[in-house]
C-alpha cells in the first residue's frame, strides 16, 4: 500500500474543510488528531471517525453535521456533492494510508520516496514549529492570545466578542464634550430659579423642593471611513468588523468607499450571516481604484455636512494610495477640519503611508491628530489604551 507523502497536509486540509463550515478546529484540535491517529493501531484506523468527532464537535450543531463533513473528505465516493470540500491542500485522502503513514514516521521507518521536509515536525506531534507551517498552509486559526500580532485575515470567531469589548473600552475613553445647553440632575451646582420658583408655590412659596442643573454633555459624534480598493481588499471586510463593533458601542456612522463614497451604517446595525453577506456584496462591488479625496470632499459636503461639528470625529481607515492629484487630499481633510472635526488616520502596514497624497497630508501639522496601524487585535488593545 503507498503510503500518503504528506499526511499533515491531508489532515490540515480536514480541518480547513470544518473551519469553511463554521466548526471551531484550530490548531490544538489538529494536533489532537494527530495524537489519536498515532494511539490507534493500523487496522482499527475506521475508529478515528468517532475519536475526532468528540475532539472537533464543540456543540449539537457540529455533531450533526461531522457524518457528512467526514465522508465528504476522506470518503468522497459516498456524498453527492453535499458538503463543499475547502482548504488550499489537495493530498491523498486514504484515512488508512494517513494513519500508517504516521505510524512509520513515529516507529523511525524510511519516509517514501516523495516525502518532503514539511512533514518533519510530524515526529512531535505537540512542537510549536508545526504550529506555524500550518498557519502558513492554511492561514489557519489557533489557539494563540488573540492580542499577539496574529491578522485579522486570522481571526477566530471568539474574537469577535474580544473586539466588541475593545470597542466600548475606546468609546468609555472619548471624552464627552461639554455643551452650552442644560439639563436637570439632582447633583448638579447651578439653582433654576425659574422652575424652584413654579414648584414653591405647592408648599405656600416656600422653596422646599430646589431645581437643580448641570451642563450637558454629549458623547463625539464618530464617523469611520474605510477604503475598500482593491489594494486594500485584503484589509477591508476585516476593517469593516471593527467598523460594526463601534455602531454598536458609539452609534458610530460607517462609509465606503473607492472612487465613490458610499454608507453601509444600516447593514452593520444588525449582525446576521445575512447582513454579512450585504455587506460582503458591497465591499466586492468596489475594488477598484482609489480616490481617497473625491470620497471625503462627497463625505464632508454630502452625506455629513450638518453633523460635522466640535465633537465630530472622524477615521479613515486607508493605505493612503490616492489616484487624486496628491494636493487635493490635504485641501479636503483641511475642509473637514476647519468645522471643527478631529481626524485620526489608520493603516494595516508598520509604517506610515508614504504616498505622495499622504507625504502632503502629513506636511501639514495639526491636519491629522495622529496615524495608527491597525492590523491586529493588539493594535486595537493599545488605541483602547491611548486614544484620547
Amino acid at each position: 500500500m503507498n503510503t500518503v507523502a504528506r499526511p499533515l497536509e491531508s489532515i490540515a486540509g480536514f480541518a480547513a474543510l470544518l473551519r469553511d463550515h463554521g466548526m471551531k478546529v484550530g490548531i490544538a484540535e489538529q494536533q489532537a488528531f494527530v495524537q489519536a491517529a498515532l494511539r490507534l493501531p493500523l487496522e482499527r484506523a475506521a475508529r478515528l471517525d468517532p475519536a475526532w468527532r468528540a475532539i472537533a464537535c464543540h456543540d449539537a450543531r457540529d455533531w450533526q453535521r461531522w457524518p457528512e463533513l467526514f465522508d465528504s473528505f476522506w470518503h468522497p465516493q459516498r456524498v453527492k456533492g453535499r458538503a463543499k470540500v475547502g482548504g488550499q491542500t489537495r493530498p491523498s485522502r486514504s484515512l488508512q494510508q494517513v494513519v500508517q503513514s504516521l505510524h512509520e514516521r513515529m516507529d523511525g521507518a524510511a519516509p517514501s520516496a516523495r516525502s518532503g521536509p514539511a512533514d518533519a515536525a510530524l515526529d512531535a506531534p505537540p512542537v510549536i514549529e508545526d504550529e506555524a507551517a500550518l498557519q502558513r498552509a492554511q492561514g489557519g486559526a489557533s489557539r494563540t492570545d488573540a492580542l499577539h500580532d496574529r491578522s485579522l485575515s486570522q481571526w477566530l470567531p471568539q474574537d469577535l466578542a474580544l473586539l466588541q469589548s475593545l470597542a466600548e473600552q475606546i468609546a468609555r475613553r472619548l471624552r464627552k464634550r461639554l455643551t452650552r445647553r442644560w439639563h436637570d440632575d439632582a447633583r448638579g451646582r447651578r439653582l433654576d430659579v425659574r422652575r424652584t420658583l413654579r414648584a414653591s408655590l405647592r408648599t405656600g412659596g416656600l422653596p422646599i423642593h430646589p431645581v437643580w442643573r448641570a451642563p450637558r454633555r454629549e458623547w463625539p459624534r464618530l464617523f469611520i471611513l474605510v477604503d475598500v480598493s482593491r489594494s486594500m481588499e485584503t484589509h477591508a471586510q476585516l476593517f469593516l468588523r471593527i467598523a460594526r463593533a463601534f455602531v454598536a458601542a458609539l452609534n458610530a456612522r460607517v462609509f465606503v468607499f473607492h472612487t465613490r463614497l458610499a454608507e453601509v451604517t444600516p447593514l452593520l446595525r444588525s449582525d446576521s450571516v445575512a447582513v454579512q453577506e450585504k455587506v460582503n456584496a458591497v465591499t466586492a462591488g468596489f475594488g477598484g481604484g482609489t480616490r481617497i479625496a473625491t470620497s471625503v470632499a462627497d463625505f464632508h459636503a454630502v452625506h455629513a455636512r450638518a453633523q460635522l461639528q466640535r465633537n465630530a470625529r472622524v477615521w479613515v481607515l486607508s493605505d493612503g494610495f490616492d489616484a487624486d492629484p496628491p494636493q487635493r487630499l490635504a485641501e479636503e481633510l483641511a475642509r473637514v477640519r476647519a468645522r471643527g472635526a478631529r481626524l485620526h488616520w489608520f493603516h494595516p502596514s508598520d509604517a506610515r503611508p508614504a504616498s505622495e497624497s499622504m507625504q502632503a497630508v502629513i506636511g501639514q501639522r495639526m491636519l491629522v491628530d495622529g496615524f495608527s496601524r491597525l492590523n491586529s487585535l493588539r493594535d486595537l488593545a493599545d488605541l483602547a489604551k491611548h486614544l484620547r
